[in-house]
């Protein structure tokens, strides 16, 4: 790795929030644990990228922020040769056990997505990294990064909080202080990023917006998608262009 690799990780990285992860690295596939939402959420996560994909088996797929491994491992059950990227290794401890034990095959790596695209550039058919910007100090970076390690004509997935007042009585007051569905301080309010500067970030990296829905909780059906709703969480796609 080159110094200036290394000082690229060292700065994008918040200590805190890899520490906050690590620490429940071991209740990651519990789906009544801590990471409750993200088992509920993970099959509509899967199905909008698998239907973008156009199928996702035999396809080589970047998973950044991969944390334990759920999104990693249900690419992998459908045929896609996945690489699943973090900085939080006890995570990705219980994520490659996970996968061993349930005999699906991922390369699991402790790396920056910005080494890791320096290295790998357009190297990927799609590049997903879902609920992993509003924990990150400089979101623009990462963005740039999984830019750079997609293929022309391949695709780019994130999913991240919208910053308003209906995503902190949501995402905040009601999800960790009400209803206890992740631990209090998952969340920062002011990291939350609306889709116009998501966008923009998306476009300075030379990403052509494909489409987005918002991921919404409905007390009957559980988690939606919704092509109106983006108030709270939102999923998307782009495309790199082919030339």
């Amino acid at each position: 790795m080159t110094q200036e690799n290394k000082n690229t990780e060292q700065k994008n990285v918040d200590l805190e929030e890899i520490a906050k992860f690590s620490a429940l690295a071991s209740r990651w596939w519990d789906p009544e644990g801590e990471f409750k939402p993200l088992h509920q959420i993970n099959p509509v996560r899967l199905s909008f990228i698998e239907q973008h994909a156009n199928g996702l088996f035999g396809k080589n797929i970047l998973d950044v922020g991969c944390g334990g491994g759920l999104l990693s491992e249900a690419m992998a059950e459908r045929g896609a040769k996945v690489t699943g990227i973090d900085l939080a290794e006890e995570s990705l401890k219980i994520a490659r056990l996970h996968a061993l034990e349930s005999e699906v095959s991922v390369d699991y790596q402790c790396v920056a997505v910005e080494n890791h695209a320096a290295d790998h550039k357009g190297q990927y058919d799609a590049v997903t990294c879902l609920e992993m910007l509003e924990h990150v100090p400089d979101p623009a970076s990462i963005v740039k990064a999984c830019a750079e390690a997609v293929k022309p004509g391949g695709l780019v997935f994130f999913s991240t909080l919208n910053r308003n007042v209906k995503s902190w009585l949501l995402g905040i007051l009601a999800a960790e202080h009400i209803l206890g569905w992740v631990p209090k301080g998952t969340h920062q309010h002011q990291r939350f990023i609306k889709p116009s500067e998501l966008f923009r970030m998306t476009d300075e990296a030379g990403l052509n917006e494909v489409d987005i829905n918002g991921l919404i909780f409905h007390p009957l059906k559980g988690f939606t998608l919704s092509n109106t709703d983006i108030d709270v969480n939102y999923i998307t796609v782009l495309q790199k262009p082919l030339t």
